[in-house]
């Protein structure tokens, strides 16, 4: 006696079963991540390695993915691979050469999250990269200064546009607002 297959059962049959498939799933289920640790260096807050990994681990393995994250030809690399058919995705960054052996875990440590969270694309703001981002002061020297100032007597420029446009230093600052 057969027993017909549901509309549903069909669909699941015909899904594909490869590793980009069950990555999406993965993603589906991951969502957004939530900062749980703070930099004190930077003053900002960011998702450390293990938050990451205690909130991924479980849905690879769920779908039948295995991640190990080895340290070959100099690079730190995260393989996630499918343990059904072999097939794996990658992503990796080239170790800094670094002789000190707790700044080179420091650097293993971090190119493993970010390795990590590019691979799967991961929802998760990170202040250490946007303040690493931010673009270098702009520093006026005294002859450029002095050019401000004139503009600014004669009416070409203002104090708040000076302001705005250069990073100016102490004594700088102490001309400007004495204007």
């Amino acid at each position: 006696m057969s027993k017909e297959k549901t509309t549903d059962e069909l669909l699941d049959a015909m899904k594909p079963n490869n590793i980009y498939y069950k990555l999406s799933l993965v993603k589906q289920e991951i969502g957004v991540l939530s900062k749980n640790a703070k930099n004190p260096f930077f003053k900002s807050d960011y998702l450390d390695l293990n938050g990451i990994l205690s909130a991924v681990e479980p849905l690879l393995h769920k779908y039948g993915l295995l991640l190990t994250q080895p340290i070959l030809e100099g690079k730190v690399c995260t393989i996630v691979m499918d343990v059904e058919d072999g097939k794996a995705v990658n992503s990796e960054i080239p170790l800094p050469n670094i002789a000190d052996p707790q700044k080179l875990g420091s650097a293993i440590t971090y190119f493993r999250r970010y390795t990590l969270q590019s691979l799967l694309a991961l929802q998760a703001v990170d202040d250490d990269g946007n303040h690493a981002s931010k673009p270098e002061p702009k520093l006026l020297n005294k002859e450029r200064f002095d050019g401000a100032l004139v503009s600014i007597q004669s009416g070409d420029y203002t104090v708040t546009k000076l302001k705005n446009d250069w990073d100016l230093n102490k004594e700088q600052l102490e001309i400007v607002n004495n204007l």
